[in-house]
């Protein structure tokens, strides 16, 4: 397996103090330097984006071919649809025999995470880190998770028993290690394993398992970022990074507040983080700027605007965060999170509702906070700041759009690499604004 190949020149397996089994560095790596790149052992494409995602390559597209047989699997063509058979086959009996009901995406990992073993066991020796040694951290989890975790489990065995070969449940249990053999076990560990498959626009589009890096330690201030490109997972380093120093990433979104990250990491990772940044105040002060009174009025809405926005009433929506905001006024600073979130959900509405002043008015609101939060190249900050250039391109500010596309330029160079899909786009951009800023000069003379 190539990613063996890849992996062993400058990173190693360690056991990191107080953290377990880590990831480091054997050689200087510098920013935006790509450390690995890794093919899932297995995958699949999330439940709510199964009809606008194609289950093969991870590419979205507007039209797409539906399995005959199961109705659930799409491709972009009969190439995909062939290539992705001999994963699908064993999968596509069992969601037939299930339907109408749809298993969960975990469920769904799970099951092709058997029958990938199932097809080739052999890759799982060739990795620093094996499914057997995956935590399950079933120990330290509260009775009422476990019970969720059951149901799921039950649902597992529910589902890979609808397979028409009597002896394939046997048959995937020995494929599988000794600790993976309980339903519930291997469950718990895809869960605390799996990686989100994002897309070039940070659109979740499905789940993974990349067995070595999960190895990765969670950092609130990382030095590494994960990006995808389909379902092919590329580490890049956003610092500077010396021989013999631990590799992280944020396993969650990191612009939110300590007690809400820590929230979060507990309840799905099941550990407490010590980083420099959860243990510094100094950015809370900016998180929580202005008057308190405004910015929990906007905390408060938060929920109900996360549903309009959920049921996509984009006109609600946008009447909601534009109201909140007047009323918020002024005096409460763009770099308060509660009014960065609702100005970002006031730029989705309005983007969906075709309104690109608008649009743009409160792009323009979230960028000093998103340079402030974002201080290392991260692909967040890259991707809002594209945002903010296709609608100054779209409405003609030409030199505006221009420079705010080489700032999203730099930060993606580093994050994606130059030959990422996503960073040939912003290429183009730059291009075409180029050359209509030509045809207008020359238009002038």
């Amino acid at each position: 397996m190539e990613q063996k190949a890849e992996m062993l020149p400058i990173v190693e397996r360690f056991v990191c103090p107080g953290k377990g089994n880590g990831l480091r560095a054997t050689a200087r790596i510098s920013r935006g330097q790509l450390v690995t790149s890794a093919e899932p052992l297995a995958s699949c494409v999330s439940g709510k984006r199964a009809r606008e995602v194609c289950h093969h390559c991870f590419t979205r597209q507007e039209t797409l071919l539906r399995c005959s047989q199961c109705k659930m699997a799409r491709y972009c063509n009969t190439a995909c649809q062939k290539q992705a058979w001999s994963g699908h086959k064993r999968e596509c009996r069992c969601l037939r025999r299930l339907l109408p009901r749809l298993p969960t995406d975990s469920v769904r990992l799970a099951a092709r995470l058997m029958f990938a073993l199932l097809n080739t066991p052999k890759t799982v020796g060739t990795e620093l880190y094996t499914l057997e040694e995956h935590e399950s951290h079933l120990n330290s989890m509260s009775e009422q998770k476990k019970q969720g975790l059951s149901q799921l489990a039950s649902m597992l065995e529910l589902y890979v028993q609808q397979e028409e070969d009597s002896d394939l449940t046997q048959e995937v249990t020995s494929a599988l290690p000794p600790s993976c053999r309980d339903p519930l076990s291997l469950i718990a560990k895809v869960t605390c394993n799996c990686f989100t498959i994002s897309d070039g626009e940070l659109q979740e589009v499905g789940v993974g398992l990349y067995p070595s890096l999960s190895l990765l330690n969670h950092d609130c201030r990382p030095n590494c970022v994960m990006v995808f490109e389909g379902e092919r997972l590329q580490l890049r380093a956003v610092q500077d990074i010396r021989p013999k120093d631990e590799l992280t990433i944020s396993y969650i979104e990191t612009l939110s507040l300590t007690e809400e990250r820590q929230k979060q990491l507990q309840e799905q990772y099941h550990f407490v983080c010590h980083c420099q940044r959860c243990s510094s105040t100094e950015e809370e002060e900016f998180m929580l700027s202005g008057e308190e009174e405004k910015w929990q009025q906007l905390k408060a809405a938060l929920p109900s605007l996360e549903g309009l926005k959920t049921e996509s009433n984009w006109p609600s929506l946008l009447e909601s965060c534009s109201n909140l905001l007047s009323a918020a006024g002024a005096e409460l600073p763009d770099e308060n999170l509660y009014k960065l979130r609702v100005t970002d959900m006031a730029l989705d509405a309005a983007v969906q509702l075709g309104q690109w002043e608008e649009a743009l008015r409160y792009a323009m609101k979230t960028l000093p906070a998103y340079r402030l939060f974002y201080p290392d190249p991260h692909p967040v900050h890259g991707v809002q700041l594209m945002r903010v250039g296709k609608l100054q391109h779209h409405l003609e500010h030409l030199e505006d759009a221009l420079d705010t596309f080489k700032e999203a330029f730099i930060i993606m160079r580093m994050t994606h690499g130059d030959g990422h899909p996503l960073t040939s786009d912003l290429r183009m951009k730059m291009e075409e604004c180029r050359l209509e800023m030509d045809t207008q000069q020359s238009g002038r003379h």
